[in-house]
């Protein structure tokens, strides 16, 4: 259960008209647990960024200068992404990009890469319709810290969305592959016979009976009128 939690920032907005990848952070999780296997890149875009886009994430050209072209890291990329499911929030967004990429150095889609996508923020919309579902948004409901978040940045907003995506997707997993390491397979659990287990039973004492008698008339008169195990004691249910 190998997922990677991806995130890009760009020259602007639109890969049909040239726009680049100049930031590619990823982070891994095997069976719901960072791994701290991780990968980062900085791109050199090979051309102008946008000024509304620069307001976003704060990347110069300056900065980019040195670092390596798409085409210089895509194969370690596309090893690194291969088998496993993409988390991703607005996935055709990330994708567009990463396919206008890998098709330029003659690889891709990426889908074809890896084994599904999720798109956090299809799911997101599907569990708070209506509200505010950017990955800000999402931190402040899920108690995610975003502190650190004054500008975009690919790695960080990933782990940032890691947290997030664990969160919603809490339900979803067992106790049995809590209990599983990272990269083992899901925990088996021994059979035990607890036949002869003497557990003691601890009986109220007379304060305790009548701490929790008290406890039931306040909630009698507080509720104005006669509690449901009230009508059950008198009518001998249980």
């Amino acid at each position: 259960m190998r997922q990677i939690v991806l995130d890009t920032e760009t020259t602007g907005l639109s890969p049909q008209d040239g726009d680049r990848i100049i930031e590619i952070g990823c982070v891994e999780l095997v069976n719901r647990q960072l791994t701290g296997r991780n990968l980062h890149y900085y791109l050199n875009p090979e051309r102008e960024i946008h000024e509304d886009a620069l307001r976003v994430h704060g990347i110069t050209l300056d900065f980019l200068a040195d670092k390596p072209r798409f085409a210089d890291i895509a194969a370690e990329l596309a090893d690194y992404l291969s088998g496993a499911e993409l988390i991703i929030h607005n996935a055709p967004f990330d994708l567009g990009f990463l396919d206008a990429e890998f098709a330029r150095v003659g690889l891709g889609p990426t889908r074809s890469l890896v084994a599904g996508v999720i798109d956090t923020l299809v799911l997101a919309k599907e569990m708070w319709p209506g509200k505010r579902n950017g990955l800000d948004a999402l931190c402040d409901r899920l108690g995610v810290d975003n502190s650190g978040r004054q500008l975009h940045g690919a790695l960080l907003d990933a782990g940032l969305l890691a947290d997030v995506y664990i969160y919603m997707t809490r339900g979803q997993e067992s106790l049995v592959i809590d209990l599983a390491g990272p990269g083992q397979g899901p925990a088996t659990v021994a059979q035990q016979d607890l036949s002869q287990l003497n557990l003691p039973i601890l009986w109220p004492d007379d304060d305790e009976l009548a701490a929790h008698e008290a406890l039931l008339a306040a909630l009698d008169q507080e509720s104005k009128g006669r509690t449901v195990w009230r009508k059950a004691s008198e009518n001998r249910l249980y």
